[in-house]
């Protein structure tokens, strides 16, 4: 029987297990590095097709459990739906090659930059897409992070591109991902599922030609590669289970725990060196966070009050 009353919004407020489910995505994604650096001997886009292949049954898996393949059913039969998710998917195809092939060259300092800058950036397409108004300090945190940029392009005789590639990719997969009309753990597996023909073709040609390294260097790249689809699904779908629970100041201010995790991992474990123009690029990129957080908090209070 339906009921004729209106359902009761979710409260926008924190709880505890919201701030473990986030805490917790961070924290892995943080960790990432160490695992990519593990399989760095494996070229980048074969890693990006086995994290696709094997994070379907995961994904998949979760749905099923859930009871929630109705609304994936429905997501295929629009084409709207899987117009968008194809943009979606190949946004974090790109994201993801990018990422696995900095660390694996030894760039993981320009990817926590790209990480760092990405709030920013979204805050700057909502401005450029959505006609949003910037205050006095998102603009300041703004200028202040293409400062940065602009004295890494000069030191280095280059742009970054490496960080300037993950900061696109992942702010218009974040952008567009908020238009697709399915939940978080659906819009996933449908995404996977779109990439999953392309990927299973490039694994299978790598096979094929004795180029491969699945079920072809012996056991130890086998289970790597298998374990691609654990670290690629599980962050997603613990952060998206925690991300209802929380206000949305505060995954803004988690979401600083993963790139600073990679930077640390960057400096002290896979010894690249800082440079002059990163000693102070990155000051002035953290200075510029820390000027759009107090921005960020205060406006929430001043909506709660409201």
């Amino acid at each position: 029987m339906t009921s004729q009353t209106t359902p009761p919004m979710t409260e926008n407020v924190d709880t505890a297990r919201g701030l473990g489910f986030a805490v917790s995505a961070y924290l892995m994604w943080g960790v990432l590095p160490l695992y990519l650096k593990v399989v760095s001997h494996i070229p980048a886009l074969e890693v990006v097709a086995h994290r696709v292949i094997w994070s379907v049954p995961l994904a998949a898996g979760l749905l099923i459990v859930l009871r929630r393949t109705g609304d994936l059913r429905a997501a295929l039969r629009s084409p709207r739906t899987l117009a968008m998710a194809c943009l979606t998917a190949a946004l974090i195809t790109v994201n993801w090659s990018i990422y696995v092939w900095a660390v694996a060259e030894g760039r993981a300092l320009d990817a926590a930059l790209g990480y760092y800058i990405n709030p920013l950036f979204s805050v700057f397409l909502g401005a450029v897409l959505l006609r949003e108004r910037l205050d006095r300090a998102q603009i300041a945190a703004i200028a202040l992070a293409v400062a940065a940029v602009v004295i890494l392009t000069v030191e280095a005789g280059g742009l970054p591109w490496a960080a300037l590639g993950l900061t696109l990719s992942w702010g218009f997969y974040a952008f567009f991902k908020k238009w697709l009309p399915v939940g978080p753990n659906q819009g996933f597996l449908l995404e996977v599922l779109i990439l999953l023909i392309p990927a299973l073709g490039y694994a299978g040609y790598l096979g094929t030609t004795g180029t491969g390294h699945f079920l072809a260097t012996g056991t130890g790249d086998t289970l790597l590669l298998l374990g691609c689809g654990v670290i690629t699904a599980v962050p997603l779908i613990v952060y998206a289970n925690g991300a209802k629970l929380l206000r949305l100041s505060t995954i803004g201010i988690l979401q600083y725990i993963a790139p600073t995790f990679i930077f640390l991992a960057a400096v002290f474990v896979f010894g690249e060196p800082m440079g002059r123009a990163r000693m102070i690029a990155f000051p002035m990129i953290w200075a510029a966070l820390v000027i759009y957080s107090v921005a960020m908090l205060r406006q929430s209070r001043r909506r709660r009050r409201a």
